[in-house]
Order: structure tokens, then sequence, then C-alpha cells
């Protein structure tokens, strides 16, 4: 079994257009899930093989500069990375997405690649080529979504204010994302917000904050 399809039963079920890859930072090579060929316009992985140049081409032409110098940050310093940027399509349709990863490690406990998510925003605003952040666009169901777990609703809406801070997402939008870790873990929003909330304190507020608050988004499920 390949590395992407390792984790096709996982993805398959999900509401949310998200895609997993990994990059290895010393052979500068690309994987790809066939759901993340498929958010690019791909009929999945056996059609295209991925490629920093293939990557960049890929990127919003407003913000292909910006993943340029990201993409060799990471691959000079061996570490992590967030961003929210906006992918082209092969048939040209314009994607905003956001992109959590964490690093991984060989046996030796060697830092040699990083791998994570493309989750594609299901209330995507414009990123503005001042500040390639999104606009304020709030949803009305995000109310009636909140209104399920309204005894949780304190935890939920920290949690949900740590995303939208680090990500620089709307109220909407870091709904979506954590009901996407809910669902990506099997732990109910309620619980993965508090195990969120907990550990809060934890983190620095420093230049490496954003990639603290990825680890801990993608693996605040072992808390529990």
């Amino acid at each position: 079994m390949t590395e992407s399809q390792s984790i096709e039963n996982t993805l398959s079920d999900s509401t949310f257009e998200i895609g997993q890859f990994w990059y290895y930072f010393d052979e500068d090579r690309w994987v790809w899930s066939d759901e993340l060929a498929r958010i690019h316009g791909y009929a999945g992985t056996s059609e295209v093989t991925p490629t920093t140049q293939l990557v960049l081409e890929h990127k919003h032409p407003d913000d292909k500069a910006r993943v340029d110098e990201l993409i060799q940050s990471i691959r000079n310093g061996h570490k992590s990375f967030s961003s929210l940027h906006r992918i082209v399509r092969v048939d040209g349709t314009v994607v905003p997405v956001a992109v959590v990863a964490d690093t991984f490690v060989d046996d030796a406990k060697r830092r040699i690649g990083t791998s994570g998510y493309y989750l594609v925003l299901q209330a995507p605003g414009a990123l503005t080529k001042a500040s390639n952040e999104f606009e304020a666009q709030l949803r009305e169901s995000v109310t009636d979504r909140i209104d399920e777990v309204v005894d949780h609703r304190a935890d939920i809406e920290q949690a949900k204010g740590a995303l939208r801070l680090v990500y620089r997402l709307t109220d909407s939008q870091a709904f979506d994302l954590l009901t996407w870790r809910s669902q990506e873990t099997n732990v109910k929003i309620r619980d993965l917000a508090r195990a969120i909330c907990d550990e809060l304190g934890s983190i620095e507020i420093t230049p490496q904050t954003r990639s603290q608050f990825d680890h801990l988004l993608l693996n605040a499920h072992d808390n529990e």
C-alpha cells in the first residue's frame, strides 16, 4: 500500500474536501494523496507526479512568490509550516485553501520532511493582495451548528478564537476546521475543543507560534 493509499479510507468519509501531502527535504520530493490530486483538478495520483515546480504552478499568481519563499524556508530550515493561499485547479478554478503540517522524522529522530493537509475552505473569502488574509464572511449556519453543543459553548468558542488568530480565519471557517479535525480523529467537537484549550497556556507567543499551533491541532486528539 502506498503512502497516498494509506489514508484513503480515512479521508473518503469526510464531508470536507481535504487531501494529504508529504514533502521530503533533502530529496525535494512530494507525495500527494489521491484526494489532494483531485483538489488540484486531476483524476488522481496516477495522472500527476507532484514536484515543487508543479506545486508552484498551481498557486494563484498573487500568492506564488510568497509560497515559493515559504517552501525554500521549510526545506532549508527543516521545519513545518502553515499557510493560507489560493490554488488554481486544472480547469482554472481558483480555490482558497488552508494548509497545516507537522514535521516527521526517520529512525534516528532526524527531521526528514513535513506532512500535513490541504483543507478547501467551505466559506471561502477572497485573499486580499495587501494582507493575504481572508475577508470576514460569516455564515448564518454557524449559530445553528453551535446550538447543538450549547452546553460546551465556552470551550468551542475559545478554540475557535485560537484558530481564527493563528490561521487568520473567519468565525465560520474556524468552526469548519475544528469540525474537520473532529471527523478526522473521531473525537467529539466539544472534547477536541477542550483538549486544545487545555494546552493553549503551554504555547508561547513567539514567531514560532504558528508552527507550534499546527502541532497542537494535528495531535490534540491524542490527549483524550
